[in-house]
């Protein structure tokens, strides 16, 4: 068990990157999305992020999306930390 919750916070933390990379880069209109380093990284973020786009459409132009998104994969990350140490010392009692 301890080892699928530090799997677990590692890809969380790996796709938190991932995510902010793709968030900073949305922010120029002039990448092409369909170039081999740019497609591979929106087609990792993209189906995550559409499940957040279809409960908060843009606003005026502005996708909040990602804030939801991020809120998630961090608590979901300080879960598997907190499982992970758990695990580590043995207190959980499995």
């Amino acid at each position: 068990m301890y080892l699928l919750a530090s799997t677990l916070a590692t890809f969380c933390q790996i796709y938190f990157v991932l995510l902010i990379i793709r968030v900073l880069l949305s922010w120029f209109p002039s990448i092409n999305w369909f170039d081999p380093p740019f497609s591979l990284l929106s087609q990792l973020t993209d189906p995550y992020l559409n499940i957040f786009r279809s409960i908060i459409p843009p606003l005026g132009g502005l996708d909040f999306s990602p804030i939801l998104a991020i809120f998630l994969l961090q608590f979901l990350s300080g879960v598997f930390n907190t499982l992970q140490v758990s695990f580590a010392q043995g207190s959980l009692g499995f």
